[in-house]
């Protein structure tokens, strides 16, 4: 299937790689159907496309390379409406803020996270507690310790 976008042109992907959203991302409630598209080879880093919308599409990344102890308690409503089942597999996916001219000040939203079913490509964004998650966190900090990670098991390998 082929897509138009905004930022990649017209986008050849798989029907199955779609991600359903049972409700739209906050402030985007038409779009629910979303693609992930790599940013780089070997960067943490996506872009959730819209399908049906060419212009809007989120850089988002998995919040746990970063916070290794993100592990969100998700309300049963949520699990619910994700049809999820033992033996699915979930993921989370948080937006990345980006200021303009200012890449070193970009921030994650550990508060909103996209919740994902990958075995049933259903998705949902939700809104955690905000006493315990931050709706800006700073990732400038948390760069150095995850290419460190990077040396470590690249180093690792190299010894096998």
């Amino acid at each position: 299937m082929q897509i138009e976008t905004t930022r990649f042109g017209k986008i050849e992907i798989e029907e199955n790689k779609i991600i359903f959203f049972t409700s739209g991302i906050l402030g985007f409630p038409e779009a629910k159907r979303y693609v992930l598209i790599p940013h780089r080879q070997n960067s943490p880093f996506f872009w959730l496309q819209a399908v049906d919308v060419p212009e809007l599409a989120f850089v988002v990344v998995d919040p746990r390379l970063f916070f290794p102890d993100y592990a969100p308690k998700l309300p049963p409503e949520v699990l619910k409406e994700l049809h999820l089942k033992e033996g699915d597999e979930l993921c989370f996916l948080s937006i990345v803020t980006i200021p303009k001219e200012k890449p070193e000040e970009m921030t994650v939203n550990l508060l909103g996270p996209v919740v994902v079913n990958i075995t049933r490509r259903l998705a949902k964004q939700v809104v955690l507690d905000a006493r315990r998650y931050p709706l800006r966190e700073p990732l400038k900090p948390h760069f150095y310790r995850l290419a460190q990670q990077a040396e470590k098991e690249s180093a690792s390998l190299a010894l096998k």
